[in-house]
């Protein structure tokens, strides 16, 4: 495991040392200006780390040896490596990461193409939202993921090759760690660093409402809301955060989300068998739609252990999709990957936790 007694040592020596990659932009200039240094030694330093994936000081040959050995002695460059993967026969990559503190968290390579890849990354230990289809809601919530936490899997993830787009679709509620989540946005955007445009950033949320406006006052992401219900009885059964933000209220938020930021939402719409896959759904959800800027992505539910919901029948998910294709609503059908690994959130931390503490 990677938490040996060397590791857990590095640790409490490191702990009071800066780790650069919890620093957006203007927090590592000021940090920089504290050694006297000009602004231009942020770029440089943000290429080395993040398109060079330097993470020791005396490696950064362009900067004085004086200035390197500072560096050293105040500051820290994470780095990660998985302690385990999983890949699929379709390429997908499971991905599951030790912390300092021994908890763990997991993110999945997704192949689009053969030269494009999508990242699901983590924002949190656990989660508190308790989604009754989620594994990740099983575990709870042990604590958010910091900054650089949340950059790491990212780094990560490209010593595999390029990351064409990133989800923040992974265990966690994203907008419940708001503060670390912008600071992590703010870090994959930068020309110098790992340079996405914002395009190419989705956050999901389950919908936590006063959250959803405070991100768009805060930075540019394209959003994606977890719906998964026509009706509050069903949603409230589904989703508890739905007691406290009914469908009124969360759609009435989604379409000021759309007038403030000119974006259109993408809203998630996992089929349960039986459950939310009919075609009266199919016309309730037309109706909860109408007027808001957006598209649906369709998801067929993938079971597993832990819970008693089933996988929606092909001709439910294709005479769902159809009704919607038909009323002018855009509908994709989320290509299933990883099924033959533990692809769905949580299940490879659920898996190996079992046989820990077996």
């Amino acid at each position: 495991m990677l938490l040996n007694g060397r590791y857990k040592k590095e640790v409490s020596l490191n702990k009071e040392k800066i780790d650069l990659k919890s620093l957006n932009r203007e927090e590592l200039e000021a940090f920089l200006s504290s050694f006297g240094k000009e602004k231009y030694r942020t770029k440089q330093i943000l290429r080395w780390i993040y398109q060079r994936h330097v993470t020791d000081f005396s490696d950064m040959t362009d900067l004085a040896k004086q200035f390197r050995q500072q560096l050293s002695e105040q500051a820290v460059i994470s780095s990660w490596q998985p302690e385990v993967v999983e890949t699929s026969q379709d390429g997908t990559r499971k991905y599951l990461f030790r912390l300092d503190d021994g908890e763990s968290v997991e993110a999945v390579r997704i192949p689009m193409d053969e030269d494009r890849a999508t990242l699901c990354i983590s924002t949190q230990v656990g989660c508190a939202m308790g989604c009754q289809f989620c594994m990740t809601g099983t575990f709870g919530l042990t604590r958010n993921l910091r900054t650089e936490e949340i950059v790491n899997q990212v780094c990560a993830a490209l010593v595999d090759g390029p990351v064409g787009n990133i989800v923040l679709m992974g265990m966690g509620e994203p907008l419940h760690n708001l503060d670390n989540v912008v600071k992590a946005l703010q870090i994959f955007y930068l020309d110098d660093g790992l340079g996405y445009g914002t395009r190419r950033v989705t956050l999901s949320t389950c919908g936590l409402v006063p959250e959803i406006m405070e991100l768009s006052r805060r930075i540019k992401v394209n959003l994606a809301v977890s719906l998964n219900a026509t009706t509050d009885d069903v949603r409230n059964q589904l989703m508890p955060i739905n007691q406290r933000y009914p469908l009124s209220e969360l759609m009435a938020t989604c379409r000021e989300y759309v007038q403030t930021t000119r974006q259109r939402v993408t809203f998630e719409y996992i089929l349960l068998g039986g459950l939310n896959d009919s075609v009266a759904d199919a016309k309730r959800l037309v109706k909860l739609l109408h007027g808001v800027r957006c598209k649906v992505n369709l998801i067929a539910y993938n079971e597993h252990d832990g819970a008693d919901f089933k996988a929606p029948g092909e001709e439910a998910i294709k005479t769902f999709q159809t009704y919607l294709l038909q009323r002018d609503i855009v509908a994709t059908l989320r290509a299933s990957k990883g099924q033959d690994i533990s692809a769905a959130c949580g299940q490879l931390k659920g898996k190996l936790d079992k046989i820990l503490l077996a």
